[in-house]
C-alpha cells in the first residue's frame, strides 16, 4: 500500500497533497514542508466510565509556587493535572524561572521533574548553581524524545514536569524532524494525555516566532488549559508575564520581574519603581494610573515640545504612533494651541507600553504642560479617554486607579466627569468634560504647587 504523503505549513498547520510556494491559510512563503504521516495500531478500546458532575463539594487543587506574581496570573497556582504552555524570544529567562519555580517546591517537599531537550545536565547543574538553589535537588534528565521523559514519569510520579522545549523534543517512531508540525502536535498530544490520565501539572517552554507567537500549529494552544507569554520591551527592565489563555482563572492578570545576576526577581510593586526618578518641577511630565490585566500602575508620562528647524517630527515612546497624532490634531483644533512647527516626543517611562485609551488625557496635559512651559501639580494623576469632539469620555477601574494612587501619596486627581458620579474617595477629584479645562490646573514654572 502507497503511503499518502502531505505538505504542511510548519506555521498554521495548513495541509495540501501538493507542494505550494505560498500557505493560502496563513499566507507565508517556503512554508509547506512534505510529511510523511506514521500509522501505528491501534490498541483495544480501554472501558470508559462517566462520573456525576457536582460543583458544589469538589476542591480545586492546586500548587502554589514561591513566585506571587506567577500564582497571580495562573489565578492561584498550578491546577493539579493542567498543562501550560509558557512562551517567550530566546533570553528572555523562560528557563529561568522554571528552573527558580521548581527549586522553590523542590525546597517545600513536591516532587517535581524537569526534562531539556536543549541543554546538557551539566549546563542544567551550573545554571542552578548560579541562581542559588535553595532545594537539596530535583531530578531531571537531557533528552531530545519525549518517550524517554514519559519512562521516567513511570519510575518517579512526580507531582509536576517541565518539558522545555516544544520545538527541541520528539518522538521516536516519527521520522520528521523536530519542530516539525507532526512532532510538535505528538509531543504536545502525548503529554497532554499523561496530564489528564495521571493528574500530573505539565509546564511546556515554547519559543516564539517573529511575528511574537508561539512557533508551531495554532491548534497547540487551543489543546492546552493556559497559554502564557514572558515578554520584554526593548527599552524596558522589566519582563510581563501575561496569561492569553486561561482556563482556572483571568486572563486580566499580569506578573512583572526583573533580571538580576542570581535570576528573575518579582517586582511586587512597580509603582513605585516607575516613579522613583521622577523630577519635580518640570513642564511636560504627569502621572496616570494605568491598567495592566486588572492591575493599577502609576506611569510617568513625559511630553517634550521643542521648535522644529524644518520638517517637524512627532515621536511616540510607549504609546502608538497613530495614536499620538491623533491627540496632537485634538489639541490644534480643541485647545487652540499651535502645534504646526514644533517637534514633539512622547515617553512613557520605565518601558511600559499603554494601549488603553485612558492614557489621552495624560498625554494631552504633559503635551500642554511642555508646548506653554507650565509645571503640572505633582501631588495630582490625570486619566481620561479623548474623543475627537475634545471630550473625555468614562474609562473602567476608575476607583482601581485612585485607590493606588492614594497609597502613593497623590492627594488629587483630574478625572471624566462621568465616572465622578460613581466615586467616592479620600481625596480630592476634579471632574472635568472637555480638554480645555486641563489648562486651569497648569501652573507657572516658578509657582510652587
Amino acid at each position: 500500500m502507497t503511503e499518502k504523503r502531505a505538505f504542511i505549513c510548519q506555521e498554521c498547520g495548513y495541509t495540501h497533497p501538493q507542494w505550494l510556494g505560498k500557505c493560502p491559510n496563513c499566507g507565508n512563503w517556503g512554508t509547506m514542508v512534505e510529511e510523511v504521516p506514521s500509522f501505528k495500531r491501534v490498541k483495544p478500546k480501554e472501558q470508559v466510565r462517566s462520573y456525576v458532575l457536582q460543583g458544589e463539594d469538589f476542591e480545586e487543587q492546586r500548587i502554589k509556587t514561591s513566585f506571587e506574581e506567577f500564582n497571580r496570573v495562573l489565578g492561584g497556582g498550578i491546577v493539579e493535572g493542567s498543562v501550560i504552555l509558557l512562551g517567550g524570544a530566546p533570553g528572555m529567562g523562560k528557563s529561568t524561572l522554571v528552573l527558580q519555580i521548581l527549586d522553590g517546591l523542590a525546597s517545600q517537599g513536591v516532587k517535581v521533574l524537569y526534562c531539556s531537550s536543549e541543554e546538557s545536565v551539566n549546563q542544567i547543574r551550573s545554571k542552578l548553581k548560579r541562581l542559588g538553589g535553595k532545594s537539596s535537588g530535583f531530578l531531571g534528565l537531557s533528552t531530545p524524545y519525549v518517550d524517554d521523559l514519559l519512562e521516567e514519569f513511570k519510575n518517579h510520579k512526580p507531582q509536576l514536569i517541565v518539558l522545555d522545549s516544544l520545538q527541541a523534543s520528539s518522538v521516536r517512531e516519527i521520522v520528521s524532524p523536530p519542530g516539525s508540525i507532526v512532532q510538535v502536535r505528538e509531543v504536545a498530544s502525548r503529554l497532554i494525555k499523561l496530564a489528564k490520565g495521571e493528574g500530573v501539572s505539565v509546564i511546556i517552554i515554547g519559543h516564539i516566532t517573529k511575528e511574537g507567537v508561539i512557533a508551531g500549529p495554532k491548534l497547540i494552544e487551543h489543546l492546552v488549559d493556559v497559554v502564557l507569554y514572558f515578554e520584554q520591551r526593548e527599552e524596558s527592565p522589566f519582563r510581563i508575564l501575561r496569561a492569553v489563555k486561561n482556563r482556572f482563572g483571568s486572563t486580566n492578570e499580569i506578573g512583572v520581574f526583573e533580571m538580576t545576576e542570581r535570576g528573575l526577581k518579582e517586582v511586587k510593586n512597580p509603582s513605585e519603581i516607575f516613579l522613583a526618578e521622577r523630577p519635580q518641577g518640570v513642564p511636560g511630565s504627569v502621572v496616570m494610573p494605568a491598567i495592566e490585566g486588572t492591575r493599577p500602575l502609576l506611569v510617568e508620562v513625559q511630553a517634550l515640545v521643542a521648535p522644529s528647524y524644518g520638517s517637524w517630527r512627532r515621536t511616540a515612546m510607549g504609546i502608538d504612533y497613530n495614536r499620538l497624532l491623533l491627540l496632537v490634531g485634538v489639541i490644534e483644533k480643541r485647545m487652540g494651541l499651535d502645534l504646526s512647527h514644533r517637534d514633539i516626543f512622547l515617553n512613557v517611562v520605565g518601558g511600559l507600553w499603554i494601549e488603553e485609551p485612558a492614557v489621552d488625557l495624560a498625554v494631552i496635559t504633559a503635551i500642554a504642560s511642555s508646548h506653554l512651559d507650565k509645571v503640572f501639580p505633582p501631588d495630582t494623576i490625570v486619566f481620561g479617554e479623548v474623543g475627537l469632539a475634545g471630550e473625555i469620555r468614562s474609562v473602567l477601574y476608575a476607583k482601581e486607579r485612585l485607590e493606588e494612587a492614594k497609597r502613593l501619596g497623590f492627594k488629587r486627581a483630574i478625572i471624566p466627569k462621568a465616572n465622578l458620579k460613581s466615586l467616592k474617595m479620600d481625596m480630592e477629584l476634579f471632574g472635568i468634560r472637555e480638554i480645555r479645562e486641563i489648562l486651569s490646573f497648569l501652573e507657572r514654572k516658578d509657582s510652587s504647587s
